[in-house]
């Protein structure tokens, strides 16, 4: 039996972590660490510079944080690792999400800061939804002063798992200068650009090392009952008995490991890795957490990239088997296995069980689709895309472009499922949706890129419609005669007003032949036309014609002639009913920490929001939902309001709930602008 983890005998297939948590908690800080203390890159870069190994996308170098998911590969004693450093910003998520989905662990980076510990709640409920195994890395313990068993219990409020802390630090003043292992009761000082030296444990940090073990052993104990035992009678457990606990535990989502350091400064990253190296689990045992089907070859596809030059490319993890260049699956051949690390690539002639790649031209594949020999099927439990909470109208610069611009968008859509386009019917605008004003942003500097499509970007126009108050009867007679046939219809139509919500309705009450039946439809066409732009401006909706007489003559009337009848009579009926402007609201849920409630229920009401009520989130300690009806003109920017003052944790849903009268100095002023849009056109 092995006395220490240096005699484990540990996986030969490559294993994969991502890197994932707040923005600025310094992800791709630790992603440089540990390629540089491993041996994979030089020197480490700096994002200020724009010189890191990870962001070397156009669109993170810009704005000097990560804009998509980075891929790095090293090796470290001997072992494959790749890893996934995904971005932060709240609005860039998808990447993270899906990017775990393909992952042995999840590194959990975080700062020393008590105020933002919420922060870490959404990554780490989805952790334990998929029954993730990850470790929690508090980074830049060199710059703050908050005391460990402050900031463990502060985290463990936010966490579904118990926190278990690996190491103490110990401490000179304010500084840390290295720490104490708790399996092994090894103390080890930090040597910046080198590995730490092993040294005796300091009796300044003795009694907290005993404390700290103690509470390490009584965590693992509640999952096995040897160990109970054990202590219990005061029995000091074999050292690799902790350890195969702790790499049990960690692999079924029982347990958190934390440990801390600073990756500016390569602290504590080598004992990162040698955690990593081992307690993470096998290639082997992920694919049966994923649910991997059974068969020779099994990989899984977790991003899909479209490059400028190579055209489509899938980033797969390989589950089980090998995988050559020109195999199909199906009836999708493969064109190309490549090496993703960084900004580069290079060409493979196969890839095998453990590794991330990126596979060539599979059109027909998406991402989260499981690939095997037999075809490819999305696995059912990938996870949704997350909804929209931001819009934007967006138009080719050049309207030659209109065609272009639509394939650079099912492109986008493609690499990005959280971004959304549409044809507003209302309004006539293309829309593009996604997860905020900086996400769309980014996707469209990336279409300009990749595409070479320039797009224009607004504020997308709210789908206001128009109704009436009272009702009219009203006669119409249209007549023109020029040489030959003349054009003749007649009609009396009585427009009244509908129920909100009830749309439009047509009928008629025509007796004795006045109208013949066949012209009837068209009279009915000619109201729709006019209904799409009423007195105000806008679409009408809930009112109800009745036809109910008329004229005709047997040579000159048409369809064409009662068309335009029905919508001239309109034209003079509707500004006699009483015309109101309608706006459209949604009902809106809010989810955001309870802390922040009060404040959310100002922003709602600060933007004619009636609000419904609150209450706590279903499955979430410390969150609430809050319930509004909140008009549409006011949702443009409410999201960024919203992140704002929630440390970016708010998010919501929305759907349409009702129209609802619009009067006053807000009404005037949405029929000028929609006046002075159209003179403009």
């Amino acid at each position: 039996m092995p006395s220490s983890p240096d005699q484990i005998v540990h996986p030969a297939l490559p294993r994969a972590a991502a890197l994932v948590g707040p923005q600025s908690s310094g992800k791709t800080s630790l992603l440089e660490s540990l390629l540089f203390v491993t041996g994979a890159i030089g020197r480490k870069g700096l994002i200020k510079d724009g010189a890191t190994f990870g962001d070397a996308s156009e669109e993170a170098r810009a704005r000097q944080m990560s804009t998509e998911l980075s891929v790095a590969h090293t090796t470290f004693l001997d072992e494959h690792w790749t890893f996934l450093d995904c971005p932060g910003s709240i609005e860039l998520e998808q990447e993270a999400i899906n990017a775990l989905m393909a992952v042995d662990v999840a590194i959990v980076v975080c700062e020393p800061d008590l105020a933002r510990a919420v922060s870490l709640s959404p990554v780490l409920r989805l952790l334990d939804e998929y029954a993730i195994p990850h470790i929690l890395f508090i980074n830049k313990m060199d710059t703050g002063d908050t005391k460990t068993a402050d900031l463990i219990q502060t985290l463990q409020s936010v966490s579904g798992r118990p926190l278990v802390l690996r190491e103490v630090p110990i401490r000179q003043g304010d500084t840390i200068t290295g720490y104490v292992d708790l399996v092994s009761e090894r103390a080890y000082q930090y040597n910046p650009g080198k590995p730490s030296s092993l040294i005796q444990i300091p009796d300044s940090v003795k009694d907290r090392e005993q404390a700290a073990r103690q509470e390490l052993l009584e965590s693992l104990a509640d999952f096995d009952d040897t160990l109970l035992e054990q202590l219990l009678e005061d029995i000091q457990p074999p050292q690799e008995d902790v350890y195969r606990q702790l790499t049990k535990d960690l692999a079924d989502d029982l347990i958190v490991p934390v440990l801390f350091g600073s990756a500016e400064k390569d602290g504590g990253v080598r004992r990162l890795l040698k955690a990593l190296r081992h307690e993470v689990p096998t290639v082997e045992a992920t694919a049966a957490r994923r649910g991997a089907p059974d068969g020779a070859v099994v990989a899984q596809v977790f991003k899909t990239v479209h490059a400028p030059h190579t055209g489509k490319q899938s980033f797969a993890r390989v589950w089980r088997g090998r995988i050559t260049d020109g195999m199909t699956f199906g009836d999708t051949k493969l064109s190309g296995i490549f090496h993703i690390n960084g900004g580069s690539t290079s060409k493979l002639t196969e890839a095998t069980a453990g590794q991330v790649v990126a596979l060539g031209r599979m059109d027909a594949v998406e991402t989260g689709d499981v690939l095997t020999p037999a075809g490819h099927s999305r696995a059912e439990d990938w996870p949704e895309p997350l909804s929209s909470v931001f819009s934007m109208a967006v138009a080719p610069e050049n309207r030659a472009d209109e065609v272009k611009m639509t394939g650079g968008l099912q492109r986008l859509v493609e690499e990005d499922p959280s971004i959304t386009f549409r044809h507003d019917a209302d309004t006539g605008e293309l829309q593009l949706h996604g997860r905020g004003e900086i996400h769309l942003q980014i996707a469209i500097d990336r279409m300009r890129r990749k595409s070479n499509v320039a797009v224009t970007a607004r504020q997308a126009q709210v789908p206001y419609k128009e109704t009436i108050r009272t009702g009219t009867k009203l006669h119409s007679r249209f007549k023109r005669q020029t040489g030959g046939h003349g054009q003749f219809a007649d009609v009396h139509i009585e427009v009244k007003a509908l129920e909100r919500g009830a749309g439009f309705e047509f009928t008629e009450s025509i007796v004795g032949g006045a109208i013949p039946r066949n012209y009837i439809p068209a009279v009915e066409a000619g109201v729709r036309d006019y209904l799409k732009r009423g007195p105000l401006g806008f679409p009408v909706v809930d009112v109800a014609v009745n036809l109910f007489d008329g004229q005709f003559h047997t040579v000159d009337s048409s369809d064409m002639a009662f068309r335009t009848c029905g919508r001239q009579a309109m034209q003079e009926a509707m500004p006699k009913c009483g015309p109101v402007l309608l706006e459209p609201i949604l009902e809106v849920v809010i989810s955001v920490p309870t802390e922040f409630t009060p404040k959310v229920q100002r922003v709602l009401s600060s933007r004619r929001g009636q609000i419904l009520g609150f209450d706590g989130r279903p499955g979430w300690d410390g969150w609430d939902e809050v319930k509004a009806y909140v008009p549409q003109a006011e949702m443009h920017d409410l999201i960024v309001e919203l992140r704002s003052l929630s440390l970016g944790l708010a998010s919501y849903t929305c759907t349409f709930h009702h129209l609802q009268e619009l009067s006053g100095r807000l009404a005037d002023r949405v029929i000028e602008l929609r006046q002075e849009t159209e003179a403009a056109q």
